[in-house]
């Protein structure tokens, strides 16, 4: 039985709230609910406090013993924070990390799964800051229960009432027991780009964000993995996630990544890791003088073709190895070169010279390559392609335990 916290916000949807509660108690979990001061016009708080045989919590400073810093407290003892119905205004609290209130204070504080549906006025819903909202949150591994289509509160008919009570609790039920080929395996993830040091000053980088890397931990996550992410410099904000290393330059994900992918299923290489280094970084910082400076670089390891030589050397069919390749032309010819070439399962091949997808944008159009061939999936947001990515994971995982079990 697992304890969830299920947070109430002010919209028509939160009647069927109480149903959730019902839902989940029926599956066995026990439910603590948190309601926001608009919630309490929609619903009273003794419905849910009769439900759920605990106090309703409504003010993040209600007097009593500890009460300042109650959130805290369930924030840490909680297995799930379900939101439902989610309004717009909570949405952006959470994506902004705005802690104004009891609900998007624990939020912040806690370390369990989110999950939230959505419910408002349907163009509220479609409204770019919305979605941008949404995007940033599922990036982040935050976990949406769409909303319905139909007759909605404000007489509109459109896509945003909540959806209905038995969606909502299954969907918190796959999130405390997620099935699946992943469920359990350790995944290894790298994000972002590497630095290398010119001098204290000065560094040779790229434009990548980590935004694709942590998408595609996220989304492992979500569906039941134990994920290590190894991250290069970067100002996205990773994922909650089994274990998060930092690095700063490709001898440092190097290290990282093979200290820890012997006990992978899978390694993600998301990471743009700089191909080559400057030879010796300057104690100081190097000093303006004529019209050109020569600079003389060194390869860095190849991390990922390592590790396909690693594993064709032992015999051994795991981690499952998928690489990245940024690419101006020649997309899939050159990605299923690298495949091949790197001893490699799959390779994510992306045309960065495209201005809507790719580095520090937030959606993406790939091409994933594989043994059997290319398979294109279209411009959408880095989160909806780090799912198509894990699901073509997942079949070979499956494809792979089947053909082990025939032999």
């Amino acid at each position: 039985m697992a304890l969830i916290a299920l947070g109430v916000t002010g919209g028509i949807g939160a009647y069927k709230a109480v149903e959730v509660v019902r839902g989940l108690q029926k599956r066995g979990h026990d439910v603590v609910a948190i309601m926001t001061e608009t919630a309490t016009k929609f619903v009273g708080p003794v419905t849910f406090e009769a439900i759920t045989r605990r106090p309703v919590i409504t003010d993040q400073f209600a007097p009593g013993s500890n009460a300042d810093i109650e959130h805290i407290a369930l924030a840490s003892t909680i297995d799930l924070l379900l939101v439902a119905p989610a309004t717009a205004n909570i949405l952006g609290k959470f994506a902004n990390g705005i802690a104004d209130d009891f609900l998007s204070t624990m939020f912040l504080a806690t370390r369990a799964p989110v999950l939230v549906a959505p419910a408002m006025n349907t163009q509220m819903f479609a409204h770019e800051a919305v979605r941008a909202n949404l995007d940033t949150l599922a990036a982040r591994g935050v976990r949406f229960v769409e909303p319905g289509e139909g007759y909605l509160a404000c007489g509109w008919i459109g896509k945003g009432r909540l959806a209905e009570p038995d969606e909502i609790v299954a969907a918190a039920d796959a999130v405390l027991r997620p099935e699946g080929p992943l469920r359990g395996q350790r995944v290894l993830v790298t994000a972002g780009p590497t630095y290398e040091d010119v001098d204290p000053v000065r560094y040779l980088g790229n434009r990548s964000s980590g935004k694709m890397g942590f998408a595609i931990a996220a989304e492992a996550m979500r569906r039941g993995a134990e994920v290590t992410l190894i991250a290069g410099p970067t100002s996205a904000t990773p994922p909650p996630v089994r274990e998060l290393v930092r690095v700063r330059s490709a001898v440092e994900m190097h290290e990282a990544v093979m200290q820890r992918a012997e006990q992978a299923a899978v390694v993600v290489m998301a990471a743009a890791v700089a191909d080559y280094a400057p030879e010796h970084r300057a104690e100081q910082k190097v000093a303006k003088q004529g019209d050109t400076i020569t600079l003389t670089l060194k390869k860095n390891p190849d991390i990922l073709a390592e590790l396909g030589e690693r594993r064709q050397a032992s015999g051994a069919g795991r981690p499952l190895l998928v690489g990245f390749a940024a690419e101006t032309e020649n997309v899939v010819a050159s990605a299923t070169a690298k495949r091949e070439r790197k001893h490699v399962d799959v390779i994510v091949a992306n045309d960065v010279s495209r201005a809507d997808a790719g580095f520090e944008v937030d959606a993406n159009a790939v091409t994933i390559v594989g043994a059997t061939g290319a398979d294109s999936i279209p411009l959408q947001s880095k989160s909806a392609v780090a799912a198509a990515i894990l699901n073509h994971i997942e079949r070979l995982l499956t494809w792979t335990a089947t053909t082990s079990s025939n032999t």
